[in-house]
């Protein structure tokens, strides 16, 4: 016997109404076959649309969309965009796990013997198609701004990171200046000398703007490693060479205590910013000290805790647990944190790491972070 077709509005909503589990089931078995909707748990595949289904309903017993586009302005697609970005899905998949349920909406019809012709049809599409647009235009705004964050703060961070070897070179330029500034080696020496310091003087002053014009940042860095098995004691060791003429001007002695046969599963480049961070912090608050850089393994399973530690002046007790903020600076010394620890934090992080200082103001300081083993 063939299903009766009925006409209207009232026999569409009372299908979707009474079937309305069912309609979900059958709708996130087919969203899972995209692939970011694979592994999320109901709840979380559910999200707004048993709202959507709900207002849908209300809409075609009215026989009006108003509803539906109350509902839509006060939040629940613009909120969905937002869960997919969290999700992982893209643009693509918002949009389809919403046709899908328009196709899952027809067939389910189309069982009943319900007619979509006329306004039922108009007032489906039109819900689908608005939370369609919502949804998708949140997702894309978020999903910018995202980008254009973390582009901002990485530029930030690298822009920190030049500062280093720039000091070293501005110090070098210093160094060879009294060295040639004996008579017999040409007047063309000098003029090269400052060319060379000018030119380091108008890189720093181009460094220091860029940091200051992205000073409110407030979004963490997307951080992509690529790890790999690597020496430690060689990696330090150049690190030590290069800052060498910094210390040397501080007359601060760095020491490398690493074990020659330490290796390590890191990302190679992130590892040397974040001991760059830390012995340039060191050397700071180190004159005519030692700064000693150490590490070993710890646990059964070749976890590695790396330690970089000074004697100098030590960081006040009020400000221990602010080091690692953004921007947050000490206020007895220009130098000051700024962006560096929070860098060495997110860096540290970002490898599945911990990090942690212990310092007595007036006896020195400690970092000390852990870097896992490969799990592979």
């Amino acid at each position: 016997m063939m299903p009766m077709i009925i006409d209207g509005l009232d026999p569409l909503a009372e299908v979707i109404h009474r079937d309305r589990d069912a309609l979900l089931l059958r709708w996130r078995q087919e969203i899972r076959a995209l692939p970011s909707a694979r592994h999320l748990d109901v709840p979380t595949l559910n999200d707004h649309v048993p709202a959507l289904l709900d207002e849908l309903v209300s809409a075609l017993k009215s026989g009006s969309n108003e509803t539906i586009a109350e509902a839509l302005a006060e939040g629940s697609p613009p909120a969905h965009g937002l869960q997919r970005l969290k999700d992982g899905f893209d643009l693509e998949e918002v949009v389809a796990e919403y046709n899908i349920l328009r196709g899952c909406i027809h067939d389910l019809a189309a069982v009943h013997g319900v007619s979509l012709q006329g306004p039922p049809f108009h007032i489906l599409n039109r819900a689908l198609d608005r939370a369609i647009g919502t949804a998708v235009q949140t997702y894309a705004t978020a999903r910018a701004l995202e980008v254009q964050q973390r582009r901002e703060e990485y530029l930030a961070f690298v822009m920190h990171d030049l500062r280093t070897p720039l000091n070293a070179i501005a110090l070098a330029t210093t160094i060879l200046d009294r060295a040639f500034r004996p008579e017999g080696h040409g007047a063309e020496t000098p003029r090269v000398l400052n060319a060379l310091r000018r030119n380091v003087r108008q890189l720093e002053s181009l460094v220091t703007k860029v940091m200051e014009e992205n000073a409110n940042l407030e979004t963490e860095v997307g951080v992509k490693l690529a790890r790999r098995h690597l020496d430690l004691w060689p990696l330090v060791e150049a690190l030590i060479h290069d800052v060498h003429p910094i210390a040397g001007t501080a007359s601060t002695q760095l020491v490398n205590e690493i074990p020659e046969d330490l290796t390590i599963f890191a990302d190679a480049s992130l590892v040397r910013r974040i001991f760059q961070n830390l012995i340039a912090n060191a050397i700071t608050y180190t004159p005519r000290g030692t700064v000693i850089i150490g590490a070993g393994g710890i646990g059964l399973d070749g976890a590695v805790e790396c330690r970089v530690t000074d004697g100098g002046a030590g960081i006040p007790a009020a400000l221990v647990d602010k080091v690692f903020d953004k921007f947050e600076s000490d206020q007895h010394n220009d130098a000051g944190w700024g962006l560096g620890l929070a860098i060495v934090k997110t860096f540290v992080e970002a490898h599945g790491g911990v990090i942690a200082v212990e310092s007595r103001e007036g006896h020195g300081t400690t970092f000390r972070f852990t870097l896992p083993a490969d799990r592979a």
